[in-house]
């Protein structure tokens, strides 16, 4: 049991509040924006190294660090995994988001990342793709549909997550490692989030 109060950190340990949520059955549809003409790209079997570029310029600004930290080898276990699907919305030529679904486990799919680029967001394009998300998901024969996010995520995506049709379930702590010290990331991403 975790007691009330205050916890300290060692130095270069950063805490999270993550909150899980769920879909059991699929949501009544949700039209589309009217968004700047964007298209979705399958990206099957990418290469490690685009993937990591683009999750790097998603994440950074949320200290995503995760796929970062891991070696090409277990990457590549991950993403070219036919049960893991990853997308691509593109505007005007260029990947501006990323979406992945992982199906491996049976009768669910996770929303393991959903992001986009910092020039693509406020045009609708999330919620685009927020659609596409739960189209793909419920395409297959799945029980259950369900993300986290945390804290340091942007404060627009918990409430967006709801929206969508998934309802909070779990509350977690997560302690890690601070990404920027170990020089997976920049001491410049983040600036919100002081180094200690």
């Amino acid at each position: 049991m975790i007691a009330d109060g205050y916890t300290d950190l060692p130095p270069g340990k950063l805490a999270n509040v993550v909150t899980c949520l769920e879909m059991r059955a699929r949501p009544a549809p949700r039209p589309d924006p009217h968004t700047p003409p964007c298209s979705l790209r399958r990206a099957a079997r990418p290469s490690a190294d685009w993937y990591r570029g683009l999750f790097r310029e998603i994440g950074q600004p949320y200290l995503w660090a995760s796929r970062l930290a891991m070696s090409e080898q277990q990457l590549r276990e991950i993403i070219e995994d036919p049960r893991v699907e990853i997308y691509a919305p593109v505007l005007d030529g260029r990947d501006c988001g990323l979406l992945e679904l992982d199906f491996r486990t049976p009768g669910e799919c996770e929303l393991v990342f959903f992001g986009l680029v910092a020039a693509a967001t406020g045009h609708g394009i999330g919620r685009w793709l927020m659609n596409r998300a739960i189209e793909f998901a419920w395409a297959k024969p799945i029980e259950r549909f369900w993300v986290h996010t945390c804290t340091m995520d942007d404060p627009r995506a918990l409430p967006f997550y709801i929206r969508s049709g998934f309802t909070p379930f779990k509350r977690q702590i997560e302690i890690f490692d601070d990404p920027r010290l170990s020089g997976l990331l920049p001491e410049s991403a983040a600036p919100d989030i002081p180094l200690l």
